[in-house]
């Protein structure tokens, strides 16, 4: 039987029912691992229709077998895909990027609880709460903790029968008043098992109870006129309400709810994870999502929301997105306009961007390659080129009120400078100041001679100017046979258009786009580029003038008294003798006798 023909049977095989299907190649090998709402419809339209993207059209022609798994529901569908994504590694899969071991908040499972934090999860019946991002909330959160209940830090085991038969003496912690030595029997296991379950409600960002319980403790020392006991208490409530300050940053009503944003480029996807609970963020988690298959934002979301909400045990009922997508079943999606909902939402965004920008230098240092490659992707899709402008050139005109007419070329390759292959045109065939003439016969002369000396032409030429000085440099393209065979763009400066060949309507990149970025920077190099070969020719023009305007003095003349004193200053300060030795007796009296009148 046949690849195709078995392939045929095995589609015709599927149901038409919600799960996951995995595609092998022909030595077995895991290839790709997809969800359907509809494994047949879905797994068909691999086969059906030509697909868009080269990479995909690759994995088709890979495939040998198909398997399935049947599921319930399209959420359960979500699920299994994201743990066999995890545990098969296929090739054509996201790559999910940050496999380490997060800190937890342990509370242990002890008659009289140790609070710490660990990297280790131990099931002996300890509550873990976490994993938390960043060690520093950790700490923070841990201090807050111990500056408000005074709990144990030493490792015995606190049995009633030990304690009873006095096994233990306090430590000093019990003297500075870090502990209040339950292993004497100086503090009820009722009494230390009520901090604690403080200390799970401030964890999970419920603050409101601990103030209140502080707050009757506080008028209770008052009323006994124990007033230095109650201001201690005070000090903690106001430990408390100023972490409360800080740590709320939407309405407290907000409760219970996970919130996820997706910012994302040509190679990549950054998934922000933000966990509120009493309008308090207590987690805060990005993914980096590696694209394979030029994934859509929807898919990539869905994948990181699956993902995230697993590693971290969220239990929340509630998800605010940026668009909808398909989640567990008894979950709600709320698609939050404006408001608090909205504010908390643009801030998850931010996150994702920072992110990203954070991880783009820190790969510019390490990775210098995989920064190119983004950047030349980026511009690909940017600028709806047929490959990425590896090689671009730009060309700019100079003249001022019509004199000393020239022109720059500047090359970039992979996104920078290539100052050893810049060049510099003196226009020639051109009367006047005429930009138009002028750009055709600098893009005929540069290309002519790449052609004539078979060296490698560009991906992307740009065109500093908008549509005339395009049509110009086109011209010459159609003469030399290149067009259509190299992309050609024009930039007009006012509003930074950028302009197609045979396309009235102008391109408008986003003000912060890479690719507008290293178009304006090409654009800025062709122009101090051009300038200064302008300013050097017209000062050079100058000083030749000043001396070819002394009577007896020609050309030749002029360029020989430059070369031998460098410059028209120290002409002028020659002494009669210096400038005979080097002109001779009759023209170096008439330049004297200009300079010493």
């Amino acid at each position: 039987m046949s690849k195709s023909t078995s392939l045929k049977v095995q589609l015709s095989a599927l149901p038409n029912n919600p799960g996951v299907y995995q595609f092998y190649d022909a030595d077995g090998k895991i290839l790709y691992v997809g969800k359907a709402k509809d494994l047949k419809k879905r797994v068909s339209s691999y086969f059906n229709k030509k697909q868009e993207y080269g990479k995909t059209r690759v994995l088709v022609k890979k495939i040998d077998s198909i398997k399935h798994i049947v599921v319930p529901t399209e959420s359960d569908a979500l699920l299994l895909e994201n743990n066999l994504i995890k545990k098969l590694l296929p090739r054509y899969n996201v790559l999910l990027k940050d496999d380490k071991s997060y800190p937890w908040i342990c509370i242990k499972n002890e008659r009289f609880p140790r609070v710490f934090s660990t990297r280790k999860l131990i099931k002996d019946g300890s509550e873990y709460f976490g994993p938390y991002t960043s060690m520093k909330t950790v700490r923070t959160l841990l201090d807050l903790i111990k500056s408000l209940y005074p709990l144990r830090t030493c490792n015995y085991d606190l049995s009633e029968e030990k304690i009873d038969a006095g096994k233990y003496k306090v430590c000093l912690d019990y003297h500075l008043g870090n502990c209040l030595g339950p292993c004497e029997g100086f503090q009820t296991e009722k009494e230390y098992h009520g901090q604690i379950e403080d200390i799970r409600q401030i964890i999970k960002g419920n603050l409101k109870d601990s103030i209140q319980t502080f707050k009757q403790q506080m008028k209770d020392y008052a009323e006994k006129m124990e007033f230095e006991k109650a201001q201690k208490v005070k000090d903690k409530i106001d430990v408390l309400e100023n972490y409360q300050a800080k740590s709320t940053v939407v309405n407290p009503k907000i409760n219970n709810v996970d919130v996820f944003t997706i910012i994302s480029d040509e190679t990549h996807g950054y998934v922000n994870f933000l966990q509120i609970s009493h309008g308090a963020i207590i987690r805060s988690h990005t993914l980096e999502i590696k694209k394979k298959l030029d994934e859509t934002d929807e898919e990539l979301l869905q994948l990181g929301i699956t993902e995230l909400r697993q590693r971290f045990n969220s239990a929340s009922k509630e998800v605010y997105l940026p668009f909808p997508v398909t989640v567990e079943e008894d979950v709600r999606v709320t698609l939050p306009k404006l408001g608090d909902k909205r504010r908390i939402l643009d801030l998850s965004e931010r996150n994702a961007k920072f992110y990203r920008q954070d991880r783009l230098k820190q790969i510019k240092i390490t990775d210098p390659d995989r920064h190119t490659k983004r950047i030349m992707a980026q511009m690909k899709s940017d600028l709806r080129l047929s490959e990425e402008p590896r090689h671009i050139e730009c060309f700019d005109n100079s003249n001022i009120q019509g004199s000393n007419p020239v022109a720059a070329c500047v090359v970039f390759k992979d996104g920078k400078p290539s100052k050893k292959d810049y060049r510099h045109f003196n226009i020639k065939t051109v009367e006047g100041p005429d930009d138009f003439a002028s750009m055709e016969e600098v893009v005929f002369r540069r290309y002519k001679r790449l052609l004539a000396e078979e060296e490698p032409l560009p991906q992307l030429i740009v065109i500093d100017g908008g549509k005339g000085q395009l049509s110009s440099a086109l011209k010459s393209l159609e003469v030399l046979g290149l067009r259509g065979k190299i992309a050609i763009i024009g930039i007009a400066k006012r509003l930074e258009e950028i302009y197609f060949p045979d396309d009235p309507v102008p391109l408008y990149l986003d003000k912060r786009s890479e690719s507008l970025k290293i178009i304006q920077q090409l654009r800025n190099e062709a122009h101090r580029f051009g300038i200064t070969h302008h300013r050097n020719k017209r000062s050079k023009g100058a000083i030749s003038s000043e001396l070819v305007n002394i009577d007896g003095v020609g050309e030749k003349t002029a360029q020989q008294l430059l070369k031998s004193f460098k410059s028209v200053k120290r002409i002028k300060e020659a002494s009669l003798e210096t400038l005979t030795a080097s002109v001779g007796a009759s023209k170096a009296k008439k330049i004297y006798k200009t300079f010493h009148k």
